[in-house]
């Protein structure tokens, strides 16, 4: 591997990719020569520059991250790949595992864990942050437990996170995003950020649609 780290980044939200752009070619060693904003212009664009890293959003239109992991791996094509998402659900740790991700990292990592990972999985090692860990540790303990377990009730792209069950919990008690903040220990535009997360995931509107949905579905 050169020098310098090659990076593609692949995430159909502009201002996500705009953030890991800048913060990345703040360090001395690592170039972006990519974006894409779907999975087909993924895979076009590692074609094309022949990438040392593909930083991977799982949800994207076309191809699914996990999707394109796989197509590039049936090619052969050995990029160092890290998942970065919102989900820390089983099912998609998993799967993007079994699929050849090199690394799994969650969109509320630090700055400083987000370098780590980048430069770990470049490097030839495998990162995958502490809450993804457990869940690694779980299933290697207990390898009789398949995907296929998941929750079936919601569909897929419906799958909340325990950091999204937790906001789900506080804002049918009747919290604003500063009590959530204050409650999670976090900032209140990340609040803002889970709380958009979660009603878009779970194609509500308003705190009504939110509650009928949790209920209907045995969220909490």
């Amino acid at each position: 591997m050169s020098a310098t780290i090659r990076v593609v980044l692949a995430d159909d939200h502009v201002f996500v990719r705009d953030g890991i752009k800048s913060l990345l070619e703040n360090e001395a060693n690592i170039e972006v020569v990519g974006e894409a904003t779907d999975g087909l212009e993924a895979l076009k664009i590692v074609a094309t520059e022949q990438p040392d890293l593909l930083i991977l959003d799982i949800r994207m239109p076309n191809l699914t991250g996990i999707e394109v992991v796989e197509k590039l791996r049936s090619q052969n094509n050995l990029v160092k790949i890290v998942m970065l998402s919102m989900h820390e659900s089983e099912e998609y740790v998993l799967k993007s595992i079994k699929a050849g991700a090199d690394g799994y990292l969650l969109k509320g990592s630090s700055k400083e864990e987000f370098l780590k990972a980048v430069h770990t999985v470049a490097n030839g090692g495998k990162y995958f942050s502490g809450d993804i860990s457990s869940i690694l540790i779980g299933q290697l303990s207990n390898p009789g437990a398949a995907i296929a377990e998941s929750k079936q009730s919601l569909d897929e792209d419906m799958m909340i996170t325990k950091r999204e069950k937790e906001i789900l919990k506080l804002l049918l008690s009747g919290k604003g995003n500063k009590e959530i903040a204050e409650a999670l220990d976090i900032s209140k535009r990340t609040a803002e950020v889970h709380r958009f997360n979660l009603m878009k995931k779970l194609k509500v509107k308003n705190l009504m649609e939110l509650s009928n949905k949790a209920t209907e579905y045995s969220l909490l």
